[in-house]
């Protein structure tokens, strides 16, 4: 089966494995898994902030982050297709009683401009401004330049604001951009990245920031039930992740844009943007076509995706799992099926 409905779909390696089963353990809510130990330092090294926290998923980093910077109440500047509002369910509202000041640009960037206009001023009838929630890169693909990112941290830092990063595929930006990850993560105070999205671990992601950051968001995990014993069996392929599977993103991102240029040639198939990562948006135009025919035609062949956004709107993400070879079969199956 050739899976591209996203990067999470990744199995660890055969090396993962192995350092799953071999790797030193302890309890880490005591601190004592040295495993885990030395992928938070690990992690705290390669963004260049103080210290991080291992959690299992990238929604509770997100989550914990936007709780360790708030306060209820307050409000967050946010793009309005990003991540943390578009598919974690609410949850800044539920868990940080934070409201959303969404910004809704054509190209989803969250500019100084933007924390200019969206901060609030003092005033005893509005919420405090309490964070600039910043991606990169974006949820749909698109890379934010450094630049960009750079002016916006400024902004905020002018009016004591702290900045969080959703940098889930933070490695993918920095292979698009041609810099190192830390200076993306340079332009925020805070940052989360997933070990589990195109790196193949199994599970798990870290947060980045201040060691009093740090100290707050371990207490936060606790409270949200996140508190982990013998984890080093998770830490361990996140380690390799880090040292060994960020190397190799740029053939994710060859894939993507081979497969595009594949695909733009056929009949009925609009490629709605030029692959910047490992992620490929392609429409189907077509009246009347039969969407649901179409996914599980390619599933006939072996192909695993679906219709995205609704309105004929399709996403390929390719990785670790998905050879240069494949890549023609798919394009091939996608001009039959259309055709």
């Amino acid at each position: 089966m050739i899976d591209l409905r996203s990067d999470t779909v990744t199995k660890p390696t055969p090396e993962m494995r192995r350092a799953m089963a071999e790797c030193e353990v302890g309890d880490d809510v005591y601190g004592d898994d040295v495993t885990v130990n030395r992928l938070e330092e690990l992690g705290a090294r390669v963004m260049g902030k103080e210290a991080a926290i291992f959690v299992p998923t990238g929604t509770m980093g997100n989550q914990l982050s936007i709780m360790a910077n708030t306060k209820r109440g307050d409000e967050m500047i946010v793009g309005r297709s990003s991540h943390v509002v578009a598919y974690e369910c609410g949850a800044a509202a539920v868990l940080s009683g934070v409201a959303y000041a969404a910004v809704d640009r054509p190209d989803s960037f969250v500019t100084a401009e933007d924390v200019h206009r969206l901060v609030r001023p003092k005033n005893v009838h509005f919420p405090d401004t309490g964070l600039v929630c910043l991606e990169n890169a974006l949820a749909d693909g698109t890379v934010v330049p450094l630049n960009v990112m750079a002016e916006t941290y400024a902004a905020a830092q002018s009016y004591g604001i702290p900045v969080h990063l959703d940098g889930a595929r933070i490695f993918n930006a920095a292979v698009a951009l041609g810099v190192d990850a830390r200076e993306i993560a340079d332009c925020c105070d805070t940052v989360m990245f997933c070990l589990s999205k195109g790196l193949a671990a199994p599970v798990g992601s870290l947060v980045c920031g201040s060691a009093s950051f740090v100290e707050a968001a371990r207490r936060i995990r606790k409270m949200l039930g996140a508190g982990m014993r013998q984890a080093g069996v998770l830490a361990a392929p996140g380690i390799i992740a880090i040292e060994t599977m960020t190397k190799r993103l740029h053939e994710d991102h060859e894939h993507a844009k081979e497969l595009a240029r594949l695909l733009a040639n056929v009949d009925g198939v609009k490629i709605l943007a030029q692959p910047q990562i490992n992620m490929v948006f392609f429409e189907i135009t077509r009246d009347n076509f039969d969407h649901p025919g179409f996914t599980a035609g390619l599933l006939a062949k072996g192909i695993n995706t679906n219709e995205i956004r609704g309105h004929g709107v399709y996403r390929l993400v390719t990785h670790n799992d998905f050879s240069a070879e494949q890549v023609p079969y798919v394009a091939d199956s996608i001009r039959e099926l259309v055709g």
